[in-house]
């Protein structure tokens, strides 16, 4: 076993999976479902799933789409994207999604996290925060897709999420995302630092390097990729894949 859990997180873009750089630009890489096979064989921890069209459309979830997912998945299953509601948690949960992600809910509605955890428990909410750094290294929230400024600074919130009860935090470098440069380790440590719930690196893994100085140097619990897993080569060719087990456990465990 893993001390530090490696975890695909994979974009939902309608019915089909897309890789976004600086979230911009998605590109298509393929079916969600052959996807979802090539991890099982991999064994992998477990997976991230995030529609990122849900929340800026106002759809809400795409229920069947994530129960079709769910039901082909080995591992555990953390969904977010369009979820503004406990009855919507409920209903995302009841298709065998162990976790949900909040991200623009969770900003707009603070009191949405502490109810979800009341009913589902801690171990079942997950916040996502995307941070962009900004001018002289500041690091500021970013809502709806990292469309929308929030003033707040990443480390302040993500105390308050876990005063709210959240289980978990999803942190995100937006000027990182789908580059493969490595992770913004100065943004996972100021988080980590002040947090006693697990932080998940994301945004920027390269190499399984990568995945150690985020553990290790910056106090990760876990770490996110999504390019890494799903482009080869220097014209990044789609080639969904994930490391051997070995390969990780000599450089994490």
């Amino acid at each position: 076993m893993l001390k530090t859990r490696v975890i695909p997180s994979l974009l939902l873009r309608g019915a089909g999976l897309v890789k976004t750089t600086e979230f911009r630009n998605p590109k298509y890489v393929g079916d969600p479902i052959n996807a979802i096979r090539i991890f099982n064989d991999k064994e992998v921890d477990e997976l991230v799933l995030l529609d990122i069209t849900a929340s800026r459309t106002s759809k809400g979830p795409a229920f069947g789409t994530i129960e079709n997912i769910a039901s082909e998945c080995f591992m555990p299953v953390a969904y977010g994207g369009g979820i503004t509601s406990v009855d919507q948690i409920r209903r995302v949960l009841g298709t065998g999604v162990e976790k949900v992600v909040l991200n623009t809910a969770a900003l707009r509605d603070p009191q949405l996290v502490r109810d979800a955890v009341g009913e589902f428990g801690s171990q079942a909410v997950v916040v996502s925060i995307d941070v962009k750094r900004k001018l002289f290294g500041r690091y500021e929230v970013y809502s709806e897709g990292g469309t929308k400024s929030t003033g707040h600074d990443p480390v302040v919130y993500a105390r308050q999420m876990e005063d709210l009860g959240a289980g978990e935090i999803l942190l995100t470098a937006i000027d990182r995302d789908g580059t493969m440069k490595g992770y913004d380790l100065d943004l996972v440590s100021k988080v980590t630092s002040v947090l006693g719930i697990p932080v998940i690196a994301s945004g920027g893994a390269g190499s399984i390097a990568d995945f150690a100085k985020a553990s290790k140097q910056a106090g990760a619990a876990a770490v996110a990729a999504g390019a890494m897993f799903v482009f080869h080569g220097p014209h990044r060719a789609v080639l969904i894949t994930y490391p051997d087990q070995a390969e990780l456990s000599a450089v994490l465990k």
